[in-house]
């Protein structure tokens, strides 16, 4: 790749704005899915009798609607940064190509 290319694109206001909200956005978004997870596995390790309580006459415990909980919940994290990088990400990226392609 182009020096030259290179430092204008790490130059351009809108490279740092675009490196700072996506890092930004992305740390967010993977301290709260650890936290779910480490939480569920936390319980289980220390206070297992709490999602040993059986739903009603059932066999199946609260555990499990929990464990479901937690990948939908992932799974919509995922979604909402997919949807934020198609958008507002690809915006700024598109700026910076439109910004620097006369050394292109």
């Amino acid at each position: 790749m182009n020096n030259e290319l290179v430092e204008r694109i790490e130059s351009n206001p809108k490279y740092q704005e675009l490196v700072s909200k996506r890092n930004g956005f992305g740390i967010k978004l993977g301290i709260f899915v650890l936290v779910m997870f480490y939480a569920y596995i936390l319980t289980i390790a220390f206070n297992k009798e709490v999602l040993a309580t059986k739903l009603d006459d059932s066999i199946i415990t609260i555990a499990f609607p929990i464990a479901l909980a937690i990948l939908v919940i992932s799974f919509i994290t995922t979604l909402i940064y997919v949807k934020r990088a198609n958008g507002e990400f690809e915006d700024l990226t598109n700026e910076i190509k439109e910004d620097v392609k006369d050394i292109i």
